[in-house]
């Protein structure tokens, strides 16, 4: 049965000048990841990312540690939604970073604090009341995903694994898109997605077995390869 391993990427870098590079945790995590895959014998055929820096630098760990050379192609489908601009037509004064950083840095957890900021923006932009403020609507979002993922499934016919680097925004939607239905109502989605992409972890794991039927969700962001040091247990 043919696999599909959607791994979310590494630790990004919230809060610097380029938050698309990896911070030192996130290259540890890749790193830690494709060992993890390497102790149970997968072997991929094919490596396909998002064209994010941030997915070119954990698919790059992941091999090193999986210490494999394996194939890689990419499709900018996979790439995550603008958050920052989602958020920033929430709250605009978040288009000055200082000002951002300010503001959070009065929370006793900052994390915490744009946690709160980012589900209410992406709350307002799931709705679909407010699709002509935003370069790309929800709905939009939705149809790019399904799309990377129909083109991802003919890529299963010709490699039986395929580990796929992304970022928690589309992985949440393959997530929902699955558990939901590929019909079901917009407003279904977005609540299934928004409870799935506020756990995902970074280097989270999920497995779409292809099968007669389809494609169906195995299992949702496992990552018992972070389990022994909660150090490298992160969010965001």
């Amino acid at each position: 049965m043919a696999r599909l391993l959607l791994v979310r990427h590494g630790q990004a870098s919230f809060g610097a000048d380029d938050y698309d590079a990896l911070s030192e945790l996130g290259h540890e995590q890749a790193r830690t990841l494709g060992r993890a895959l390497a102790a149970r014998s997968v072997k991929p055929g094919l490596v396909l990312r998002g064209t994010m820096r941030r997915h070119a630098e954990t698919a790059a760990g992941l091999l090193d540690g999986l210490g494999a050379d394996v194939p890689a192609t990419v499709d900018p489908g996979w790439n995550e939604f603008d958050f920052q601009h989602v958020v920033e037509i929430h709250r605009p004064v978040y288009r000055d970073r200082a000002a951002m950083m300010a503001e959070l840095n009065l929370a006793e957890r900052p994390d915490r604090a744009f946690q709160e900021v980012f589900d209410a923006a992406t709350a307002r932009w799931s709705s679909g009341q407010f699709d002509l403020e935003y370069t790309e609507s929800f709905a939009g979002f939705r149809r790019r995903v399904a799309a990377a993922l129909s083109s991802a499934a003919d890529l299963l016919r010709q490699h039986r694994d395929i580990v796929l680097v992304s970022s928690g925004g589309p992985i949440a939607m393959v997530s929902a898109l699955l558990t939901a239905g590929l019909d079901a109502p917009l407003g279904t989605v977005a609540t299934v997605w928004a409870a799935l992409n506020r756990v995902s972890v970074n280097t989270g794991m999920t497995k779409v077995i292809a099968g007669r039927s389809g494609l169906s969700l195995s299992t949702f962001n496992e990552h018992t390869h972070l389990e022994g040091d909660r150090r490298l247990l992160t969010y965001r």
